[in-house]
């Protein structure tokens, strides 16, 4: 049975932003919301076990516990979550993956942050990053004058999903697409996420600067998980794309 499975103690999270990491276009999700769980040295709160979510054990590093591929993480002083995962989720269970999580969602308080790349060229430039929203959100961009998008477009995969939902239930939420590498992973829009972004509308200050001095070791760490997603069928990735492909 799909549910959320706390690991400890419950807290209150009734209007903290949790922040979305699922793997899709240059990974740029699951890199910015693994440097905040990181950085934050965040609890683990929760372990998810919806539809969709390969049934594998998750080993780490110098770590002997097995955990699931999907979790969720809490830093209860900074009032944030953030939704961690290792897998890519079936483009065939997308929607009862999005269901799951977003009836936890309702029955918590909190308020989606979710995070797309857009595939783009690489031109030396800054990657461009715009905001959608959910709900009644988007004011909170306007004041942080994040801009709006230049084109209709569509997110696909799990996080188009989860958007979908939010919207559906006029949850209040916030959807972040940032221009990043087709091909591989990209830590400088994952930067750009976290800096102009995620840190601003979750009221968070990571340091970022780590993440563009260590874009050699991020990407050869995460360059399996964006092989599977360059193999996987567009659907199963999370990515912004000009509605025009969806005709």
């Amino acid at each position: 049975m799909a549910h959320v499975k706390l690991r400890g103690d419950e807290a209150d999270f009734e209007g903290a932003w949790l922040v979305e990491g699922m793997p899709g276009v240059g990974l740029v999700g699951k890199i910015a919301t693994d440097h905040i769980v990181e950085q934050f040295d965040m609890e683990y709160y929760a372990s998810v076990h919806c539809d969709g979510i390969p049934r594998i054990g998750v080993y780490q590093d110098g770590d002997r516990a097995v955990r699931p591929p999907v979790r969720l993480y809490a830093d209860r002083e900074r009032n944030l979550l953030a939704l961690q995962s290792d897998v890519p989720v079936s483009a065939d269970t997308a929607t009862d993956f999005a269901t799951c999580v977003t009836t936890w969602l309702e029955e918590t308080g909190a308020k989606p942050l979710y995070l797309s790349g857009r595939p783009a060229e690489k031109d030396g430039s800054a990657p461009d990053m715009f905001g959608i929203s959910t709900g009644d959100s988007g004011g909170i961009l306007d004041d942080l004058d994040i801009g709006t998008p230049t084109e209709n477009g569509a997110i696909a995969g799990p996080t188009g999903a989860l958007i979908s939902q939010a919207a559906e239930r006029n949850i209040d939420g916030v959807g972040l697409i940032v221009e990043s590498d087709p091909q591989f992973p990209d830590p400088e829009a994952a930067r750009v996420l976290i800096d102009r972004g995620i840190g601003p509308v979750a009221d968070i200050d990571p340091n970022v600067s780590d993440l563009v001095d260590r874009a050699e070791e991020i990407q050869s760490q995460k360059e399996q998980l964006a092989q599977r997603m360059g193999e996987a069928n567009e659907q199963e990735s999370s990515q912004a794309q000009p509605l025009r492909m969806f005709q």
